[in-house]
């Protein structure tokens, strides 16, 4: 019998005993590598990070996974679609249009429609992905905030998420309006006298950006290198600060028996959760397919190529770029002349002010309530929207401002199709947005204080058991049983709310001046914020209703065995 010595260690008695033969080069490479950036080290720690487990942490991935699809079938579409403003005379395959002059950045998007094959679908693909995109982005800000996963350490995290919403916004801008068709150039249209309504830099800006006069030779090819190179980039770029942050501060969770602060109970990444996000980015993948290839979408060779002196009716812009056409249609024409400069606020307060406004206060709404509450700790266990009245209600307020916003931008149609005077509807609009607001925030934090004491309720009498005994002298009353432990341990693991500090506790601290004013507002602002908040049982009061919920238990079981229902033979049976 022979044997391989090819493996056996060599030693020469004093020195410690090496392979016959040296590392592979690979392996070499590796080692070299992990000895000097640690990515060895890195990846095999990160790649068992546990993930948990819950359908609204699938929110974020849906953003995720609609960017991908964006990439990859705008890169599709980027080897077909020529940005220029030559005007040429088209002869491609749609018999409508052929023989109308129009730009080629126009009869390329005809192109990739019709002649290129699955160029439509693409076309469609791309579309119904930037529209998922913001919207899933928009969503899972709000599940964000209204579960209190913004607060320390994640406030940076959040403002990334306003920014990617932003740049989001305005790259879904500059990709609709490239084909350079009759409702698109409307919209680059509208732009242009955005930008002249500034006062003073107005005309300079729309200079600047359309290479001269409205509309030039330069707004497409500027508005594709900005779409397919520079958004993307800082998209790319954001995307990634925000996925790393999220593994730095590990995931936040929902309160259950086990999760504390500390810890994070889930699935690690490899195999499972990996797994399960490659499975839902098919998923994901399938419906934008779906959705592209049945549902027509900014079918551009019924609009026509741009001609500046036409505008189409009814013409709006992509939902998302809805809620500040609505304010735009609604404030009533107010003007100001000073020293021969007009200053437009019909266009200046809903288009140039407010949607920087809101981006502003969302970003600092982490930042507000730290102040606010006083709450400079670290949070990982998330929070039920009812345990956070003021917050839930503040961001309600927010929603309600922006749907109406959003419901004014298609004034026109709801006049059309409903027939309403579209004067009545402007009106009540106008009014709406204002009190609307109000309404719901009144209305939702009552409605989120109610669910707490339904709460508090359970955990110190129990839930309703569906069963009603008749006491000795005839009454009927339905009997209560306990919660479940772990159902329990969800309703009370949460904090109780900090004391709010008085006005008269400030006034008698010895501040005077700015900060006397500042610590009198915060106590006011404090006060408010947690008022009529309704605060976890104490452990007292829980073991007594503890020792309560069993004495019921067990007269309930001993009255339904005794009773003329209970179980097994009876004398007349």
């Amino acid at each position: 019998m022979s044997v391989d010595v090819s493996k056996v260690a060599t030693t020469n008695g004093t020195q410690p005993a090496t392979g016959a033969k040296g590392p592979k080069a690979a392996g070499a490479i590796a080692n070299w590598a992990d000895e000097r950036l640690g990515l060895g080290t890195a990846m095999k720690k990160n790649l068992r990070k546990v993930f948990p487990d819950h359908w609204s942490f699938m929110l974020g991935e849906i953003a995720l996974w609609s960017f991908v699809v964006l990439l990859l079938t705008g890169v599709f579409l980027t080897l077909w679609f020529d940005p220029s403003m030559t005007e040429i005379q088209y002869d491609g395959s749609y018999d409508p249009l052929r023989g109308v002059h129009m730009s080629s950045a126009m009869a390329s998007t005809l192109e990739i429609s019709f002649d290129v094959r699955g160029g439509l679908l693409m076309r469609q693909m791309h579309h119904w992905a930037a529209m998922i995109f913001i919207a899933s982005m928009m969503i899972h800000m709000m599940r964000v905030y209204f579960t209190g996963a913004f607060r320390k350490p994640r406030e940076l995290n959040w403002v990334i998420g306003c920014l990617l919403l932003l740049l989001g916004t305005i790259e879904g801008f500059t990709g609709y309006s490239l084909p350079d068709d009759l409702l698109s150039g409307t919209g680059v249209r509208a732009a242009d006298g955005f930008m002249k309504a500034s006062p003073v830099v107005g005309t300079y800006m729309s200079f600047f950006l359309f290479g001269g006069e409205f509309p030039g030779d330069s707004i497409i090819p500027r508005f594709y290198a900005m779409h397919i190179l520079l958004i993307p980039a800082i998209l790319l770029a954001l995307v990634a600060a925000h996925m790393l942050l999220l593994v730095y501060h590990k995931h936040t969770q929902w309160p259950g028996p086990g999760r504390t602060e500390e810890n994070v109970v889930g699935y690690p990444m490899l195999p499972v959760y990996a797994a399960k996000a490659g499975g839902f980015f098919f998923i994901v993948f399938g419906v934008i397919t779906l959705l592209g290839g049945l549902f027509s979408l900014n079918a551009v060779w019924k609009y026509g190529p741009y001609d500046p002196s036409k505008v189409t009716a009814g013409s709006q812009p992509d939902w998302y770029m809805g809620w500040p056409d609505g304010l735009l249609r609604i404030i009533p024409p107010w003007e100001t002349h000073i020293w021969g400069v007009t200053f437009s606020w019909n266009v200046i307060i809903p288009i140039l002010v407010m949607p920087p406004l809101m981006l502003m206060v969302l970003m600092a709404l982490p930042f507000i309530e730290s102040w606010v509450t006083g709450d400079k700790r670290e949070h990982h266990l998330l929070q039920r929207p009812r345990n956070a009245p003021t917050r839930t209600a503040i961001m309600v307020a927010l929603m309600t401002f922006y749907g109406l916003s959003w419901a004014a931008g298609g004034n026109d149609i709801i006049a059309i199709k409903m027939d309403l005077s579209i004067n009545q509807i402007t009106y009540f609009l106008r009014a709406a947005v204002f009190i609307g607001p109000v309404i719901a925030y009144i209305v939702t934090k009552r409605w989120c204080i109610s669910l707490q004491r339904h709460d508090e309720e359970k955990l110190l009498h129990g839930y309703e058991s569906g069963v009603l005994v008749r006491s000795p002298e005839g009454g009927y009353a339905e009997k209560h049983l306990p919660l479940p432990e772990g159902k329990a341990y969800t309703l009370t693991a949460r904090d109780d709310d900090p004391k709010p500090e008085t006005v008269d506790e400030v006034e008698a601290s010895g501040l005077q001046g700015r900060k006397l004013r500042i610590r009198k507002l915060r106590a006011r602002l404090q006060a408010a914020f947690f008022a009529d908040n309704v605060q976890k049982p104490t452990a007292e009061e829980l073991h007594e209703a503890q020792h309560h919920a069993e004495h019921e238990l067990h007269e309930l079981e001993s009255q339904i065995a005794a009773g003329p229902n209970r179980h097994g033979p009876s004398e007349d049976h």
